[in-house]
């Protein structure tokens, strides 16, 4: 009885300090581990598993490049892959398309991702849609580090390989910028693009910078976008 007594006394201090503190890393801890603090005051929106859409290389099934069980969905690509059709001018991916577009108001991408180690020059999360660009954000994976395309002084994590990792994405559209968070921390604010539509895509997509790895893989869990006006 006394050792649960303890116990007990020792959760409520430690919910007592976590209440008075601002920092990232407790407002997760009180959620159960999900960033509840960026998503407050934004509304879930209910997609179904038709806007989910694959899009992977044209002549392959879908079974050799796309895994769903347990929950988590895992892409995976090779460097020498066609692309999504034989018209289409980019390269290799197998990402997916959050079919929910958007082209006002404030909209927020939620997801826990794992990449294995030895993925590197792969586009793992994007906002597409844009005026002077195809995208408004890309985060890209090199070595181990996730980046703000494939500008290496602009890393917004280190050693994301073999580790599940928690991105939220929040881009507003009249203010023209993006914040990225990792983990729950403010790792990133950049200015958006323009363009008049948008939505969100996650998976692998081969880049052509600093020497892209033979295989690509990420593994996603735990997907939600959220939106306020």
């Amino acid at each position: 009885m006394a050792a649960s007594s303890t116990s007990c006394s020792l959760l409520l201090a430690a919910a007592a300090i976590c209440a008075l503190s601002s920092l990232p890393c407790c407002a997760a801890a009180v959620s159960g581990g999900r960033s509840a603090h960026l998503t407050a005051g934004f509304t879930r929106v209910k997609l179904r598993e038709s806007q989910f859409v694959v899009q992977k290389p044209y002549d392959v099934p879908l079974h050799e490049r796309y895994e769903q069980s347990g929950g988590v969905r895992r892409m995976w690509v090779f460097a020498t892959d066609k692309p999504i059709s034989a018209t289409h001018p980019g390269g290799a991916r197998t990402e997916i398309k959050v079919n929910e577009v958007y082209s006002s108001g404030v909209w927020q991408f939620e997801g826990d991702m794992f990449v294995p180690s030895g993925t590197s020059g792969a586009s793992v999360m994007q906002i597409f849609g844009a005026a002077t660009h195809a995208t408004t954000l890309m985060l890209h994976v090199y070595g181990g580090r996730l980046t703000y395309y494939h500008e290496l002084t602009k890393v917004l994590a280190d050693r994301v390989y073999d580790r599940w990792v928690r991105l939220n994405v929040v881009h507003d559209v009249a203010a023209g910028n993006v914040t990225v968070f990792v983990d729950g921390e403010r790792r990133l604010s950049a200015a958006g693009h323009g363009g008049k539509e948008h939505y969100f895509k996650f998976g692998v997509y081969k880049q052509s910078h600093h020497q892209p790895s033979r295989r690509m893989e990420s593994r996603w869990k735990n997907v939600a976008v959220y939106t306020k006006p």
